[in-house]
């Protein structure tokens, strides 16, 4: 049998390892693979360079699996970071959301990121990054909402007439195209 070649396999290698890493029953199927051919006589390492992974990897599923068998190589849960602020800090920051910003000396009239994050720095010594500040609206409930742009001295019937949405009730309307 003639032996097949992949286009751009290294590429296609690292898209093959991506797909792996979406599916926790992927990743499972993944450690399977590495065992069976640790049970062939290859050696972790053998098998790390062939999957792409860390021989010290390799080596903890191996120990996962002498320790726990199968189900010690499916997914468990994941402690993360724990939280910075403790549950009475969490209750102040949610009252603090509640007020503008400038009722603690920033500059900004509205909450977003950035200005959570020099907040969170200030009022209780957190460093945290804008996107993490942006995730934490989301888990406390909040939206960022910002007002709509408007033009310096514009005419509001005039910028009323050209709006996307109509106020409520009122019937629609047709623009026209007058000749000149």
């Amino acid at each position: 049998m003639r032996k097949l070649q992949i286009e751009d396999a290294e590429v296609m290698r690292i898209a093959i390892q991506q797909e792996i890493e979406r599916s926790e029953e992927s990743r499972y199927d993944h450690r399977l693979h590495g065992l069976l051919l640790v049970t062939a006589g290859h050696s972790c390492r053998e098998v790390a360079a062939l999957f792409g992974e860390n021989g010290t990897t390799v080596q903890r599923w191996v120990n996962r699996f002498e320790a726990g068998g199968l189900d010690a190589l499916r997914e468990g849960e994941r402690a993360g970071r724990p939280r910075t602020l403790d549950a009475k800090d969490w209750r102040k920051l949610q009252a603090d959301l509640r007020k503008t910003p400038r009722d603690f000396d920033l500059a900004a009239t509205l909450w977003d990121g950035p200005v959570l994050s020099e907040h969170l720095r200030r009022r209780y010594a957190v460093n945290l990054g804008v996107r993490q500040c942006q995730r934490l609206f989301r888990e406390l409930g909040f939206r960022l909402r910002k007002p709509r742009p408007q033009v310096a001295q514009s005419d509001p019937l005039r910028v009323a007439a050209v709006k996307k949405t109509l106020a409520s009730g009122s019937p629609s309307r047709r623009r026209t195209v007058e000749s000149g």
